[in-house]
């Protein structure tokens, strides 16, 4: 590993640890609990690798003391994590679940107990699928019921929980989930998929309205967006039209709405159907927020497809001088400094404050001969990352906190669970969870920024 300059953070800077309900909870039947479109998706032959399913994730859901102690261990001042819509309201709609209720109001007082602030997403992918049986997020009265979760939430945890994250990656969820297919639940629309992306938003803007009515005047309220600068492939006019064209459908399509209220004009000339925005909803979406947070792993490498292909783009090789993750994602450490000064040159004060809400890495991790679980390749990553932090910061970035992805191995998706992204490695077989060496440096650096 490189030696590298001692990092300081300033001291209110918020180091954190993120999870999502789905990847880690299990307990997929129990307590009234409806089903997700991500229980139905794991049930289709060939969707998750190794024919991998949550139910039992990391049995979080029972074990859920023993993972805050965990993060409590850490030394960090907050923690991310979801709240399972399904868990709450089985079908997406009406009267909570008594027991869904009281199982995150219990994790939230054991947060508290530990010194650690709550902050929970409201939706990372896990769809009721009563909903998606109506139509999904290509139904806008998704957007409705998804206000009214928001709107039960908050006042059932709005009297101790100071910071609120709305939906995490609308890009992801919209590209993987709708357009290509290969998430849950499974469509492959792709361009035709703006509408999912407009009711994305819309919820967002009407999450935020509802949050805002029930909350304290104090509360902070944000969204976690996927952020990566767009690579053409060669310097050739077709792959930088290509890097453009992607920079364009992630970027700002899922960015300007939320800060310029507006989408961009040329999405307009791409031919694709924006007739799912009606008049208001800009402004509803438009929503002031309290902070942005980023999700940060890696730059999409990017080329353009031949002539008369269905789609005008293609992911490409990234640069074989860069270390790959065990998801095959290239390690650039520097694409995070370039992503945020871009940010900020492009939004300017119309950017809030940000907030790494993720970042992280896969490595294939193994427990050793007594007990231990070194990951130095791991140590690197975030070493690395947080230097790149830093000196965004010292360019002018306001940057308020870093949450690392993640605080367990857990259900990483169509993936299964071969990718171990945890700074806390977990037995599946038994459920023992073991620190690694990564947990242990990130505790020592946070308590050396104090």
């Amino acid at each position: 590993m490189t030696s590298r300059a001692p990092l300081r953070f300033p001291k209110d800077f918020i180091w954190g640890v993120s999870t999502s309900a789905y990847q880690i909870e299990g307990a997929l039947h129990e307590d009234g609990r409806g089903p997700s479109i991500w229980d139905s998706f794991c049930r289709e032959s060939g969707r998750v690798a190794r024919g991998d399913t949550a139910e039992l994730a990391c049995d979080h859901y029972h074990r859920y003391r023993e993972d805050v102690a965990l993060i409590a261990g850490l030394g960090v001042g907050a923690y991310r994590f979801s709240i399972g819509w399904s868990r709450i309201q089985p079908d997406g709609t009406g009267a909570p679940t008594r027991k869904g209720l009281e199982f995150y109001s219990r994790l939230v007082d054991e947060l508290l107990a530990h010194g650690i602030s709550p902050m929970p997403t409201l939706y990372h992918w896990d769809l009721p699928q009563a909903l998606q049986d109506a139509g999904g997020w290509l139904n806008r009265d998704t957007a409705e019921r998804f206000a009214e979760f928001a709107q039960l939430v908050a006042r059932l945890l709005g009297d101790r929980v100071p910071g609120w994250i709305t939906h995490n990656e609308t890009f992801e969820h919209t590209v993987l989930g709708h357009a290509l297919g290969t998430h849950a639940p499974g469509l492959t629309l792709g361009l035709d998929s703006f509408t999912v992306v407009h009711h994305l938003l819309l919820s967002h803007g009407k999450a935020v309205q509802a949050l805002r009515a029930n909350l304290p005047p104090d509360a902070q309220v944000g969204i976690a967006q996927s952020m990566a600068p767009a690579r053409p492939a060669t310097d050739g006019g077709e792959d930088r039209s290509a890097a453009q064209l992607l920079h364009l459908l992630h970027e700002r399509q899922h960015c300007e709405p939320l800060l310029l209220g507006r989408y961009p004009d040329e999405l307009a000339a791409l031919g694709l159907d924006l007739s799912a925005i009606r008049s208001g909803d800009l402004a509803t979406i438009a929503q002031p927020l309290d902070f942005f947070g980023i999700n940060y792993y890696n730059p999409n490498h990017v080329q353009a497809t031949p002539p008369g292909s269905p789609v005008p783009l293609m992911e490409a090789e990234a640069p074989a001088r860069y270390e790959r993750t065990e998801m095959g994602w290239p390690i650039v450490p520097e694409g995070l400094t370039e992503l945020l000064l871009d940010l900020r040159r492009r939004y300017r004060e119309k950017l809030p404050p940000v907030v790494i809400t993720e970042n992280g890495t896969a490595i294939p991790d193994a427990i050793a001969a007594g007990g231990r679980v070194d990951d130095p390749r791991r140590v690197d990553y975030l070493d690395k990352h947080l230097h790149a932090l830093r000196a965004a910061m010292d360019g002018g970035v306001d940057v308020r906190g870093y949450f690392v992805w993640s605080l367990l191995d857990n259900f990483e998706w169509a993936e299964g669970y071969r990718p171990r992204f945890g700074l806390v490695h977990v037995d599946y077989a038994n459920q023992q969870r073991t620190p690694k060496a990564s947990y242990h440096w990130y505790r020592d650096l946070i308590a050396a920024q104090r």
